[in-house]
């Protein structure tokens, strides 16, 4: 059997950090490892247990969700995702926690079924989370961005063609099997030209793949 998804909590409230341990508990194949109070907590307490997701609220005082996200998902190697927890789905912080290192965000008044599962898409990487929310805010942010200034070749790390349509489809949303079916393609190849963008161009998962397409202007806020 597979090992068990590690989940570590971060939030400054402890009826939420709870709330959260308990439903994710009751879920197969997720186990919660810990419970972390601010940033910093979150932070240390992932270097001692070794997380494969990490739900973090977005605003706590001290070292809040976006600076922990930084620290957590910038040092080389990284593997460690992050889940950010937020209370409104266009809540300005959660265009920096993209920036920093965010795989994704959620609600905080999502459902248990919909908690566990996005924990389950952090883990997998495969896909965006809540496509009609993050990708408009993927979106915004790309917007409020500066205009690339290198060549787009240049910005693209060497993918294919067919790689830089896969990528396109990612940003626009796309789940593999869309891809596939978009392409006329299996979906294990689309899942093969996934892995080597994320190889080639040193991303950790789909989310960040979305957002490097917005940041080099291989798509436009609004297009397609």
């Amino acid at each position: 059997m597979n090992d068990p998804i590690r989940v570590l909590v971060a939030d400054d409230q402890m009826m939420v950090r709870q709330g959260f341990t308990v439903l994710l508990n009751a879920e197969p194949g997720i186990e919660v490892v810990g419970q972390a109070v601010d940033g910093a907590d979150a932070v240390a307490r992932a270097a001692a247990l070794a997380p494969d997701v990490i739900l973090m609220d977005i605003r706590m005082p001290g070292t809040g969700g976006i600076e922990a996200t930084r620290q957590l998902t910038s040092p080389a190697g990284a593997t460690v995702k992050v889940l950010i927890l937020t209370t409104f789905d266009l809540d300005e912080y959660v265009y920096e926690a993209l920036r920093a290192g965010a795989s994704g965000f959620l609600l905080k008044d999502a459902s248990a079924e919909e908690l566990a599962e996005a924990v389950r898409v952090v883990a997998r990487g495969e896909a965006l989370l809540a496509p009609q929310l993050t990708k408009r805010v993927i979106a915004e942010f790309a917007r409020l961005s500066p205009a690339p200034r290198a060549p787009l070749t240049d910005r693209l790390g060497g993918l294919s063609e067919r790689e830089t349509e896969v990528l396109t489809h990612i940003a626009q949303g796309l789940s593999n099997a869309e891809i596939a079916t978009r392409l006329v393609v299996a979906e294990q190849t689309v899942k093969t030209y996934v892995s080597r963008i994320l190889t080639k161009l040193s991303l950790r998962d789909r989310t960040q793949a979305a957002i490097h397409a917005y940041e080099t202007g291989l798509i436009r806020p609004g297009g397609q």
